[in-house]
């Protein structure tokens, strides 16, 4: 019998290079990332299904009150959410699936898979986020502003966190969280039936 995956959640603030890290993990045969729904508009060269589900905020209502979502949490003005259905789809298949979301939805997920492994990702300095954020080039100075008091607000669930990984270069924090993946999955608690090979 194929051994059930883990869910991987990812956070940490906007510009902490969550994205580029995730793309890194799913070059790993074992990763699959469960696509995010949004009621936020698609950047320049994102593709709905790919980078996200785009919907409009009444088909997102829709699928919140059909508990059709693991999570879901409004941000800066926007809906974000997890759909369920593929995420119980890949864990059965044995992949470990990571979800890319913002903390009021990890501490969500929390409560209803406590094994669940929460990583925070953070860059090496406040200075280097902003440097981030303002070389993406996607967003004006108030909203960089917003995101960088969001930044101060969300260090504050950190302990709730099981690890932190500092995003110094994409391969280096994509190869800590393999590395804590590996490590989670050795874990006697999660091994209960391994004494059933030597009886």
């Amino acid at each position: 019998m194929k051994k059930e995956g883990m869910l991987v959640i990812i956070s940490g603030p906007s510009g902490s290079g969550k994205g580029t890290v995730v793309k890194e993990l799913i070059k790993e045969e074992n990763f699959a990332l469960s696509i995010s729904a949004t009621t936020r508009t698609p950047r320049t060269g994102e593709i709905n299904g790919e980078h996200y589900y785009f919907y409009d905020r009444e088909t997102f209502e829709k699928m919140k009150n059909e508990n059709e979502l693991l999570e879901w949490a409004e941000f800066c003005g926007n809906y974000y959410g997890t759909p369920k259905k593929y995420v119980k789809q890949k864990m059965a298949e044995g992949k470990n699936v990571i979800l890319e979301i913002e903390v009021q939805g990890a501490l969500q997920i929390k409560e209803l898979y406590s094994d669940c492994i929460l990583v925070f990702m953070i860059p090496p300095t406040v200075n280097e986020l902003e440097k981030r954020l303002i070389n993406r080039g996607t967003e004006d100075k108030q909203t960089i502003e917003r995101r960088m008091n969001r930044a101060v607000e969300e260090m504050e669930f950190v302990p709730q966190y099981d690890y932190i990984v500092i995003n110094d270069t994409a391969e280096e924090a994509a190869k800590a969280i393999c590395a804590i993946v590996k490590a989670e999955s050795m874990k006697s608690s999660r091994n209960i039936n391994i004494k059933q090979q030597f009886i």
